[in-house]
């Protein structure tokens, strides 16, 4: 019989996202970044409580750690070590910028390495672009199943839109690793944190709109959508002069479902950054026009 894989539930800190200004502008400039995370283990649950940027390379698909970043990351966890922080690492984060929180071929890879030297280890991966987009934040926590185990033929719990030019590669290896359920918490520190940066911020998250922010991603959306319509109805097409293909069928009305879901999810997006500047328009905009 399989072995089945350890059980944990991952508790996050709540203010933990891009570390360093360098991860901070990658993700403005839509490129992949990667850090280290440290914590502890308390029986089934995995607490993250710091991260850390690694310098690494980006592009838009992909991030690879080099040996300087290996380096890096040794000093930073000695020196952390040194003035008292004793949390070790405990799993790694990356973005993937548009394109949803799953584990792609290398993030596979990676996670299994990591599971196999350094248990107990987490991946966690985190979209900027679609949290900007929805309002709230797009993260996912995963482990790889051990080898030789065989999971159970089930779909995943929640559905998410996956680009036309990365469903292979999710459809690939979605069967080699599962979900972490992810709990916040908040500390004292992190209250004061969050009132400084609302303080200096506050001008700019009023002053801003996910319509004009996100629009190049956006556009990709409706791109993306417009390809998917396109093969449904092809697939669609195809069978209908095609006898004794219910399967086929089935799977082209699927693909045509999931495409009206991503249309539909686009669309609330659309609509909700549009409320939000009519409501910023009647607040300060429309003040005095009732008097």
């Amino acid at each position: 019989m399989d072995k089945g894989p350890p059980l944990f539930q991952i508790l996050q800190d709540l203010c933990l996202g891009p570390s360093e200004n360098g991860d901070a502008c990658a993700v403005w400039r839509n490129l992949e970044v990667m850090g280290l995370m440290l914590g502890k283990v308390d029986g089934e649950t995995m607490i993250i409580m710091d991260s850390f940027a690694l310098p690494v390379e980006g592009t838009e698909t992909r991030v690879n750690a080099q040996a300087a970043a290996y380096e890096y990351m040794a000093a930073y966890i000695e020196n952390a070590k040194q003035v008292g922080r004793l949390e070790n690492a405990i799993g790694w984060y990356h973005s993937h910028p548009g394109y949803g929180c799953w584990l792609s071929g290398i993030d596979v890879s990676t996670q299994m390495l990591n599971q196999q030297f350094q248990e107990p280890f987490v991946a966690v991966v985190i979209d900027p672009t679609r949290t900007i987009s929805a309002g709230k934040v797009n993260l996912g926590a995963f482990r790889t199943y051990p080898k030789g185990y065989k999971p159970p033929d089930e779909g995943p719990s929640e559905y998410q839109t996956i680009p036309l030019n990365k469903i292979e590669d999710f459809g690939v290896h979605c069967k080699q690793y599962y979900a972490l359920e992810v709990t916040y918490f908040k500390s004292s520190l992190d209250r004061k944190l969050l009132e400084l940066l609302w303080n200096k911020y506050w001008v700019n998250t009023l002053s801003s709109s996910s319509l004009l922010t996100n629009s190049d991603y956006t556009t990709g959306q409706v791109f993306d959508l417009s390809e998917k319509l396109e093969q449904s109805e092809a697939q669609l097409g195809r069978g209908s002069f095609m006898l004794g293909l219910d399967t086929h069928d089935r799977k082209s009305e699927d693909k045509l479902a999931k495409a009206t879901r991503d249309s539909c999810k686009t669309t609330i997006e659309a609509i909700h950054g549009l409320m939000s500047q009519v409501i910023k328009d009647k607040l300060f905009n429309q003040i005095n026009t009732s008097n």
